[in-house]
């Protein structure tokens, strides 16, 4: 009887890990290097994999999770309050952690995707990727945080798109990601979530990288690296060209 019993136990055991199939991402990207120009109006990226699994694909709903990140940089939030007829500046927050781009796309709701736990743990969605981190900040400084998250989304620059990642035959899946024309440049993440019943099983990242080029990157250069020799050439451009109006207004009122 016991050896029966050590059979059963562990013919259960062996039908049991063989249930639990492994899922893993296989994805690109439509372009790795977007470049700024005199005539960027914008780009979109899309996102596209597949599934990979040593079996048969496990029952119940495939979840995907695109997040497309741009580089993270400190901003100063003020609140403006009107004091003797005039609106002026009162308290600030500053937020330590905030990506210039932020978009998030799903295969579903958001909220049946993805678990509260897993969304924390992994810093996926728009609100949970913004930190607040000032010793000096007031009782209330995830109002400031909502407000440049509002700010952003206003700008184009933070979106949530539900619903957004196409998903066929349980195994591919696709999504596109546009970028407005007020991007800023710098390397961009594209993380890719895989989720069962909300939890996350498998992730991948890419990066894109967005640059000025041309014109547009030697000005930018220009203005960084050497901020004197830019404000002299601006005020010589401005001297020249108001020169050259006034010159061709008196040409032409001779004529």
């Amino acid at each position: 009887m016991r050896v029966l019993a050590f059979l059963f136990l562990l013919l259960a055991g062996t039908s049991t890990a063989t249930a639990q199939v492994e899922e893993g991402i296989v994805a690109g990207l439509s372009q790795n290097r977007v470049s700024i120009d005199a005539r960027f109006v914008g780009s979109e990226i899309l996102v596209f994999g597949a599934v990979k699994r040593d079996a048969p694909a496990p029952e119940g709903p495939l979840g995907v999770v695109i997040v497309v990140q741009g580089p993270n940089e400190p901003v100063i939030v003020r609140r403006k309050e009107r004091r003797f007829g005039i609106f002026v500046n009162a308290e600030n927050v500053t937020v330590q952690e905030a990506p210039t781009f932020y978009a998030v796309a799903t295969s579903g709701p958001f909220d049946e995707v993805l678990t509260v736990e897993d969304n924390a743990a992994r810093l996926v969605s728009i609100d949970e990727s913004v930190w607040v981190m000032d010793t000096d900040a007031t009782d209330n400084e995830q109002a400031f945080a909502d407000a440049l998250i509002r700010i952003r989304e206003n700008d184009g620059l933070y979106s949530r798109q539900e619903s957004s990642v196409r998903v066929s035959q349980n195994t591919l899946f696709d999504a596109a990601i546009q970028l407005p024309a007020n991007v800023t440049e710098g390397l961009y993440q594209a993380r890719i979530f895989l989720t069962r019943e909300g939890r996350i099983i498998a992730d991948q990242v890419s990066y894109v990288s967005v640059q000025k080029v041309g014109l547009e990157r030697w000005i930018y250069n220009l203005a960084h690296d050497l901020p004197l020799v830019y404000g002299l050439l601006s005020l010589a451009i401005a001297i020249a060209a108001g020169w050259i109006a006034s010159a061709a207004f008196r040409m032409f009122s001779r004529t």
